[in-house]
């Protein structure tokens, strides 16, 4: 592999020709790559090398510097890799000339290897020859390695206890017997009650769902403009919420889209968020229909509720407004954590700053407020695809409809490897389920007007 001529030059500057401190060397990613971050405070530029493998934290960083440095925008990070020609910028502080920090962990590795192209080559060194090429940084403890950090994914008995560990550290707020009185949300809206009771009531009627939408105005307007867009391509206008329900969405999908719209209107949209981060419901549109388009492709009678699966789509991520409206100081800095360990899980970065994550947040707040299990559950664990408790069909489709999103270039978290044992006991042909989703992918005008609407009607 031929290097950029800028990193070449950022490693020759400080090789003795007669030894050699680096090689090009085919490595798989492993512990021992390291990273560069970029962070700005106003005109201050900062750039800071930590290992790959570990969270940097921000918050020590900044206490250390006295500082509140967050990540450079998107936009000046391009054009300096187009100014110095790479793919990615490997941690080298002569690239920049930008003030350094190294963190005090990547001192302690045998050797350091320095990512130049995200598939490509590593350049390794010996830690004395990556000291000696960062003699003039600063050295400091910023970083959390990922192993210390352990996420509860798999245990429900903890989850409140942590819930009101968390509430009780960060908001000195008294613990009640009410979860949505602890975390001083509002009550379960009158429309979203209705709602949940017509889902449990094996005679509910369509009439029966009319009625509900008809008596919340703003709703009803939005269910005529669902029905109404390119999305459905309606034959003919669509007149009341009868004619939409009966003749374009159906039950089950306007019970489901009213629900999350109902619950999304309780709580406040972030005014920050994480750079890149596609919104609230881009996120759950894409998530709801992708779970549904799974739901739908698996055998019958192993196959899942098509509209409870939806709906567990739709609301994936109900955590993230309540950590905004909880956690509102800490939420800015899950956000800044979050630019700058694009590498780790949201969970990830959540617990270890407050030892709760969005996924248990929302799984708490859906039981409490009587959702359905099959909801709460896939809540809960999407992001754990080994669970096999009841209902864990539904938490695994939205862990596949992630990792399958993701894929193709939606920025739903990080990616992962999606075992070939997961489609067969699913019950899904992989090749099968890559052709949907490309269809899928065909109508993302649609689904952003979709997700447009969802916002402008919240």
């Amino acid at each position: 592999m031929e290097l950029p001529t800028a990193v070449k030059h950022a490693l020759d500057a400080h090789a003795d020709p007669d030894s050699p401190v680096y090689e090009v060397a085919d490595i798989q990613p492993g512990d021992d790559d390291i990273r560069m971050v970029l962070l700005q405070e106003g005109a201050d530029k900062l750039q800071v090398i930590c290992r790959c493998r570990d969270l940097l934290d921000l918050s020590r960083l900044n206490q250390a510097l006295k500082s509140s440095y967050r990540l450079v925008g998107k936009k000046e990070h391009q054009r300096l890799k187009q100014r110095l020609g790479v793919d990615s910028l490997p941690a080298l502080p002569g690239l920049t000339g930008w003030p350094t920090v190294v963190d005090e962990r990547v001192d302690r590795q045998d050797r350091v290897n320095l990512v130049v192209s995200p598939h490509g080559p590593r350049v390794t060194m010996p830690r004395e020859a990556f000291q000696s090429l960062t003699s003039q940084a600063r050295r400091l403890s910023v970083s959390v390695p990922v192993e210390n950090i352990d996420v509860n994914d798999s245990d429900p008995e903890r989850d409140l206890e942590q819930v009101h560990t968390a509430v009780q550290r960060f908001t000195g707020r008294r613990i009640q017997q009410r979860l949505e009185d602890t975390l001083e949300l509002p009550p379960l809206p009158e429309t979203a009650q209705r709602i949940i009771h017509l889902r449990v009531n094996p005679n509910a009627l369509m009439g029966d769902l009319v009625d509900v939408v008809e008596n919340d105005p703003s709703l009803a307007a939005q269910v005529v403009s669902w029905a109404s867009s390119s999305f459905y391509a309606a034959a003919g206008q669509v007149r009341s919420v009868h004619d939409a329900v009966s003749r374009v969405l159906g039950f089950d999908l306007v019970m489901n889209l009213s629900m999350g719209l109902s619950l999304g209107r309780a709580l406040h949209p972030p005014e920050d968020e994480p750079q890149g981060y596609i919104g609230y419901w881009q996120q759950a549109i894409w998530q709801a229909q992708a779970a549904g388009v799974l739901a739908a492709m698996m055998r019958r009678g192993e196959r899942p509720s098509f509209g409870l699966s939806y709906l567990a789509g739709l609301l994936h991520n109900f955590g993230y407004l309540v950590l905004n409206q909880v956690f509102r100081p800490q939420f800015r800095l899950i956000c800044r954590n979050i630019e700058a360990n694009p590498q780790l899980d949201s969970s990830v970065i959540e617990h270890e700053l407050l030892g709760v994550t969005r996924e248990q947040l929302g799984a708490q707040l859906m039981e409490n407020w009587g959702m359905p299990d099959e909801v709460n559950v896939a809540l809960r664990y999407q992001k754990n695809p080994g669970y096999r408790g009841p209902n864990a069909v539904y938490a695994r489709i939205l862990w596949l409809s992630r990792q399958l999103l993701i894929e193709r270039g939606i920025d739903m978290g990080v990616a992962q490897p999606v075992p070939d044992d997961l489609y067969d006991e699913l019950g899904l042909n992989r090749d099968d389920v890559a052709e949907q989703f490309d269809l899928m992918l065909d109508k993302r005008d649609s689904i952003l007007a979709m997700a447009g609407m969802m916002q402008s009607a919240t």
